[in-house]
């Protein structure tokens, strides 16, 4: 008697290069999202300014003006905000990273539960939350800071938390692209 639930590793071999190349795609762009992610919340370039005649920075943690760093002792709720979604987003971003790499591997017990449906999702809740932690600052920033000093622009931090989210973006899209194939081979399969 045939099984209706064939496994992913018993079809074409064609048909899972796609699927381990995609698979593969989606653990690149995963690892470099969340490398970046860890490098635009550690550092201090999110925003630059002209202050008293002196070009300052600041970042999520600390801020610079004069070549001295101060960290940032204000409890300010967006910077919180900001905060916590970035960190939530690395989180979630390694779990991700975490089930894509066990979804190269087939164990029996996992049969029922698709890691790379799972790390596809991961990557779409990371994604999400960069986009509310960035959202956020962007919004304040612009809206509050922005009126406050007068020559000012958004720096290289900043712009990686973006490029971080649209990394995580294709690391789902390529790991949702592989369950499809997955679960395309399990419904052509014989009855």
């Amino acid at each position: 008697m045939v099984s209706l639930k064939k496994s992913c590793s018993a079809a074409a071999p064609l048909s899972q290069l796609k699927m381990y190349s995609f698979m593969g795609g989606g653990l690149f762009c995963a690892i470099v999202g969340n490398i970046l992610l860890v490098v635009s919340t550690a550092t201090d370039y999110w925003m630059q300014y002209r202050m008293s005649g002196n070009y300052a920075h600041q970042g999520l943690w600390r801020y610079c003006m004069s070549n001295k760093c101060y960290m940032q002792t204000d409890s300010i709720a967006y910077w919180n905000a900001t905060r916590a979604f970035m960190i939530l987003s690395g989180m979630s971003c390694f779990a991700g990273i975490i089930a894509g790499i066990m979804s190269f591997s087939h164990f029996s017990s996992f049969e029922r539960f698709n890691r790379s449906f799972a790390a596809g999702i991961m990557f779409f809740v990371s994604t999400f939350f960069v986009l509310l932690g960035m959202a956020i600052y962007t919004g304040v920033t612009i809206n509050f800071l922005g009126k406050r000093f007068g020559d000012w622009r958004f720096s290289w931090s900043y712009i990686l938390g973006w490029v971080a989210m649209l990394m995580n973006f294709f690391a789902g899209i390529f790991y949702i692209c592989a369950y499809r194939m997955c679960e395309c081979r399990r419904g052509n399969g014989p009855r």
